[in-house]
């Protein structure tokens, strides 16, 4: 198994064109590519005040609250209250969506796939269990809160650094919650 760790302390922050916050991105693939270009993209924002999503037209989207008191996401017209942390929420990134914060600032984890191309399934874990990486695919673990350990890799995770595993099985101890992001590339 390859691990890539990524320490959340070298991220830095992209200030939106709206101003309504902040994201740093966690890992994206290929590497270097823009908005336009990526065919997988995973990252956390700092979510100061509601307002409209940027719409990407051909790409899934999950979204999870991980810190504050929630939002609430009209998607398409329909209104989703994403007020308990650690839940994710998927809806496609060319609907007209919009923001609005429940009782304040919220930071949430983003992951978007190039429809076609990829696909991610998001799932959180707070206790131990194993890892595998399927064919075809690679995993990145997101500590998000607490700390979580790759046994055979000798890797610690704290709040927000990140592991990208390619290939194999591996136990991933969690005292917190992290997120196990799955994404296999078609074709």
């Amino acid at each position: 198994m390859t691990v890539q760790v990524m320490r959340a302390d070298g991220r830095a922050a992209t200030p939106w064109l709206n101003g309504g916050g902040v994201t740093r991105e966690v890992a994206g693939f290929p590497t270097g590519a823009g908005l336009a270009e990526f065919v997988w993209r995973v990252s956390l924002a700092d979510v100061a005040q509601g307002g409209p999503f940027s719409r990407f037209e051909g790409v899934d989207r999950v979204i999870t609250v991980v810190e504050g008191a929630g939002m609430a996401l009209t998607v398409a017209g329909t209104e989703h209250r994403i007020a308990q942390p650690y839940r994710p929420f998927a809806f496609p990134g060319e609907a007209e969506t919009g923001c609005r914060l429940l009782d304040g600032p919220v930071v949430d984890f983003n992951v978007m796939t190039r429809r076609g191309r990829a696909t991610a399934e998001v799932e959180i874990a707070d206790f131990q269990r194993a890892v595998r990486v399927p064919p075809s695919a690679v995993v990145l673990l997101v500590c998000l809160a607490g700390t979580a350990e790759l046994d055979s890799a000798d890797v610690r995770l704290g709040r927000y650094d990140a592991a990208l595993l390619d290939g194999g099985e591996d136990l991933l101890r969690v005292d917190g919650v992290t997120a196990v992001v799955t994404i296999r590339h078609a074709g």
